[in-house]
This record gives C-alpha cells, sequence and structure tokens, in this order.
C-alpha cells in the first residue's frame, strides 16, 4: 500500500517544518510515503469562505486518483486511539488499498465535492488545532501506527 498525505497551504512555521520532515523520513522506512503540498490560493482577498473551498477542491480533486481510497483530517471526522488507527491501517492493507490519501485541508474544510470524494474522516482530537500543526501531529500518529504494527517500542516507550 502506499500513502500520500495532501495538504493545503505551505507549511512555513519552522518547528512544524522540521518535526514533519522527522517523521516523514522515519515514515519513508515503512510505506511508500508522498507529500504533497498544494500552494496557498492568490488573489483570495474579499472571497467568501465558500468560494475559497471551491477553489482548493478543485485543486486537491486533481492530486486525487480514480483508485485512491480518500480519507480527509475533519474536526466530524471518527476520533480513534493510537491502537484503534493501527487498525485501521492494518484493514486497509488487507483489503487490497492500493493508494490511501490523506488530506488536510485550508483554514475553512471541505467543500463538499471533496466530501463526496471521501471514503473516511477522521478526527485527531475534538479540539481545534492550525491546519499546519495538524500535518505534524498526523504523521508523528501515522509513524506510531506502523510501529504498533511491527511491534516496536516506540508507542509505549
Amino acid at each position: 500500500m502506499n500513502i500520500k498525505l495532501i495538504v493545503v497551504g505551505k507549511t512555513d512555521v519552522a518547528f512544524v517544518r522540521e518535526g514533519l520532515e522527522e517523521y516523514l523520513g522515519r515514515l519513508k522506512h515503512y510505506v511508500p510515503f508522498s507529500y504533497e503540498e498544494i500552494p496557498a490560493l492568490k488573489d483570495q482577498k474579499g472571497a467568501s469562505p465558500a468560494t475559497i473551498k471551491e477553489r482548493e477542491a478543485a485543486l486537491i480533486l486533481k492530486r486525487i486518483e480514480g483508485a485512491d481510497r480518500v480519507v480527509l483530517l475533519d474536526e466530524h471526522g471518527k476520533e480513534q486511539t493510537s491502537m484503534g488507527f493501527s487498525e485501521y491501517l492494518q484493514k486497509q492493507m488487507n483489503a487490497g488499498v492500493r493508494t490511501l490519501a490523506f488530506v488536510v485541508g485550508g483554514a475553512f474544510g471541505f467543500a463538499p465535492e471533496v466530501y463526496a470524494a471521501a471514503a473516511d474522516r477522521l478526527s485527531l482530537s475534538q479540539m481545534t488545532f492550525n491546519h499546519q500543526m495538524v500535518r505534524l501531529f498526523f504523521a508523528e500518529q501515522l509513524y506510531r501506527a506502523f510501529t504498533i504494527l511491527r511491534h516496536e517500542p516506540y508507542h509505549n516507550a
């Protein structure tokens, strides 16, 4: 199985970028992984949140292939424990999913057409996080899930 993380906007906070690079590097030892940043929209001054979400949706959907299983990181998604998330990944691998595409939207969330393309929604917490922090938290949880599946000590270290 391949995994890709699609994010809207640049990761411009230095400590987030450094942490993200650390976990993305670690993930490559477990799974073919790609990280795709969609550049922030230009000329959005005065645009409504709905318009911004529609424009971002077009860019997100261009990054998704027909066979991808799309999982949105969304505040209204299902919350899981780290163990539960590792079990979810194992089920996807067992089901023969070729590419699992996780998507982090922009500040206003997702347009209806992105929700329609998604197979699942996952929430990292009931709390709201900055969309850049979500990237780092998710990368760490993805790494943790693979260490759980491999029975490595990271999860309980």
